[in-house]
């Protein structure tokens, strides 16, 4: 009976997303993604007392949004209906996923008239990531985040509407509203860390080796390594905080996300949001906007032979400053063009798991060719259902805490996940050296499946370029 239970409390949907390969973050994950959800912890059920889903939120975490439950705690309210497919009426029928999906397809104002048909409807399109993607499609980076991306919608195109009385209306109870999508949405943004998720680590932890000991321990072996000590002379350390980055950046644009923004914009957004995948800062251009940020940090002297530098301006994206709230980060994946990299935090802290190459994380399903992958919605999500299957796993991840003054060394083919345990400023590079430049080759000059149908050439070019210029600079190095 208790298994029979726990399988009408858990489902499975998939999502689908479209990214072109513009920066790090989209290459990081592919061309096409589909993730996977599976929900939901096994003690799901829930009445006012959050405490019972055996997770703690965080002290910040606003009310169940519109007094939403999972879909279990229907089983075991007797006699209750499910509001949710009275308020839908004929569309019932369609996953929770799929309403989303259509309604992703209305403007603004069309949300708003939908609202106001029933207390269901009012449910659906109050779903924040609908109102994200109209301010990101809209506005693009020009926006100023105000307490929710709906307000932020609001606000900017009807200004002469009250949105203090939009906020106090969002506070709206809809009683007996079952969804296990919409409630792990907000479990998601909501959650903290769990304590056992952050113990184990089991990285190998160096300081002042050689040059030399780096190469045979850890880059020829393929191994990651956390490495201490290597950037105390950067000058980013002691400066890079909140108010010299705002005031030495100025009116400058990084992309964040699919959209550019200033920094002190990006702040003001990091400092309100709750929401399940917060937008990351990632910008590989920020050297070039501002030149002072591009010198006062210096590439560890483990990681200076970079031979994609003989390509000189032709040369793809290699080098990113990363900004983030708690809860902001990356989903496994593997660096683009089996290049190695390293990871250095400026500000903050970021938990690391790494699998080798052999090895496919939990709940992460990538496609033969490696051009799709298929993975849970968001970083927390992969933790509350995937992480306590590592445990009893014979080939362990690789797992560390990487703090302030700390740099990761990520090795070629490895898959990681990284997610900010608090606000973090972090540089990362990608590279190759001799020990893997025969796998970049081998990994440029085969064009996987949807290049091919596609008829893409730019990594086959790049291939070409890329071996030319090595024979002319270092000639016999290939062979």
């Amino acid at each position: 009976m208790l298994s029979c239970r726990r399988n009408l409390l858990s489902q499975t949907i998939k999502r689908k997303t479209k990214n072109k390969p513009k920066n790090k973050t989209q290459v990081k994950t592919h061309k096409k993604v589909s993730r996977t959800r599976d929900f939901i912890p096994k003690n799901m059920h829930l009445e006012d007392n959050e405490e019972e889903v055996g997770f703690n939120l965080k002290s910040s975490a606003p009310s169940r949004s519109h007094g939403v439950q999972p879909l279990g705690n229907l089983y075991f309210n007797p006699g209750a209906i499910n509001s949710r497919n009275i308020g839908l009426g004929t569309l019932q029928i369609l996953s929770d996923e799929l309403v989303l999906e259509i309604l992703g397809l209305l403007e603004g104002t069309q949300l708003g008239f939908l609202a106001t048909v029933s207390k269901s409807f009012y449910v659906f399109t109050s779903h924040e990531p609908l109102w994200r993607n109209l301010v990101l499609d809209n506005l693009k980076g020009w926006f100023f985040y105000n307490r929710s991306w709906k307000v932020t919608y609001i606000s900017t195109f009807h200004p002469s509407f009250d949105v203090s009385r939009s906020a106090r209306s969002s506070g709206l109870r809809v009683r007996d509203f079952y969804s296990d999508y919409l409630f792990q949405s907000w479990l998601c943004a909501n959650l903290e860390m769990k304590p056992e998720w952050l113990e184990r680590d089991n990285i190998i932890r160096k300081r002042g080796i050689s040059v030399d000991d780096f190469v045979t321990n850890f880059e020829e072996p393929n191994k990651p390594v956390l490495l201490e000590g290597c950037m105390d002379n950067w000058d980013a350390l002691g400066k890079w905080d909140r108010d010299y980055l705002v005031n030495l950046c100025g009116d400058a644009q990084f992309a964040v996300g699919p959209v550019k923004m200033r920094l002190d914009d990006y702040f003001s957004y990091a400092d309100q949001v709750k929401e399940e995948r917060p937008l990351y800062l990632f910008d590989p251009k920020f050297a070039e906007k501002i030149p002072t940020l591009g010198s006062e940090y210096d590439v560890p002297v483990y990681f200076r032979e970079d031979l994609f530098s003989v390509l000189g301006n032709q040369r793809p994206d290699y080098r990113w400053i990363i900004i983030g709230p708690a809860g902001s980060g990356s989903s496994f994946h593997i660096d683009p063009n089996s290049t190695s990299a390293w990871n250095a935090v400026i500000r903050g802290s970021k938990k690391w798991i790494l699998f080798p190459p052999d090895v496919v994380p939990p709940g992460v399903h990538p496609s033969p060719d490696g051009a799709e992958v298929a993975c849970p919605v968001s970083i927390i999500e992969w933790f509350m259902n995937f992480y306590d299957a590592t445990k009893d796993w014979k080939r362990r991840p690789i797992e560390c805490i990487c703090k302030a003054g700390e740099v990761i060394f990520v090795p070629n083919g490895w898959w990681h996940l990284v997610i900010n345990l608090e606000e973090s400023v972090a540089i990362t590079q990608n590279y190759v050296s001799r020990r893997n430049l025969l796998n970049v080759l081998d990994f440029l000059k085969k064009p996987n499946a949807s290049e091919l149908v596609s008829g893409t050439t730019d990594r086959i070019n790049l291939y070409e370029n890329f071996k030319n210029a090595i024979e002319a600079s270092f000639p016999g190095t290939i062979d």
